[in-house]
């Protein structure tokens, strides 16, 4: 049930989407989704369910990302840096992380079905 190629491809436009493309991420997750379920083509099910895999494997990266970023980039500022800042980072955004697993998942869920019940199935 799941294309990994729509999959992957969903997944790295979600992570640009987060980094480069902040401010607009809602219309951004908006358009990823529906790209996704379309290149999955095979209905609206499929298109949901491979566009909520690829948000939230993309939410996944994000979160290691800016873990790794408040790790390595604060050590320069003291206090926020080596497991100082892992920890802190890490035990305070868990909540943050989850919300937006979820906010992925059904922001790229719906639109993923309705760019897989347009595609046409192959």
């Amino acid at each position: 049930m799941t294309k990994w190629k729509a999959v992957i491809i969903g997944f790295i436009l979600a992570i640009i989407v987060k980094s480069f493309f902040a401010q607009h991420e809602f219309i951004g997750l908006m358009i990823v989704g529906f790209i996704t379920g379309y290149i999955a083509h095979d209905g609206a099910l499929s298109g949901m369910w491979n566009a909520s895999v690829a948000g939230a494997l993309g939410t996944i990266v994000c979160a290691i990302l800016f873990v790794l970023v408040a790790t390595f980039g604060g050590s320069l500022f003291g206090i926020f840096g080596g497991l100082t800042g892992f920890t802190v980072s890490g035990v305070a955004s868990i909540t943050i992380i989850i919300g937006y697993l979820i906010y992925y998942a059904i922001v790229m869920g719906i639109t993923g079905a309705i760019g897989g019940a347009i595609a046409p199935k192959k």
